[in-house]
């Protein structure tokens, strides 16, 4: 498997994630996408500077995504989790 399909696979499954866990709009998920892209890519520290600097909008726009009060991430990480574990037992950290 090469990095590229690793990569679009990695990004196939965030967005069918992100869809099943809430109605989002569409410049949100863009921006989603793109951090989950960036997440794969950069080496080091990741903040929003670094976000700017490697990705498809401002610093600014990462920053107000990640204060996006109504997006459930607990809902979408068990949409993740539900998708590749089976068993009873789950657990997110």
């Amino acid at each position: 498997m090469t990095k590229e399909t690793l990569l679009m696979q990695y990004q196939s499954e965030c967005l069918s994630a992100l869809k099943s866990v809430a109605n989002i709009h569409k410049p949100f998920e863009k921006t989603f996408m793109d951090t989950m892209k960036l997440f794969m890519a950069i080496p080091d520290r990741i903040n929003f500077l670094q976000l700017g600097r490697y990705g498809c909008f401002s610093e600014q726009t990462y920053r107000n995504l990640f204060e996006y009060e109504t997006f459930d991430w607990f809902a979408f990480n068990g949409s993740i989790i539900s998708k590749h574990l089976t068993g009873k037992r789950k657990a997110i950290a």
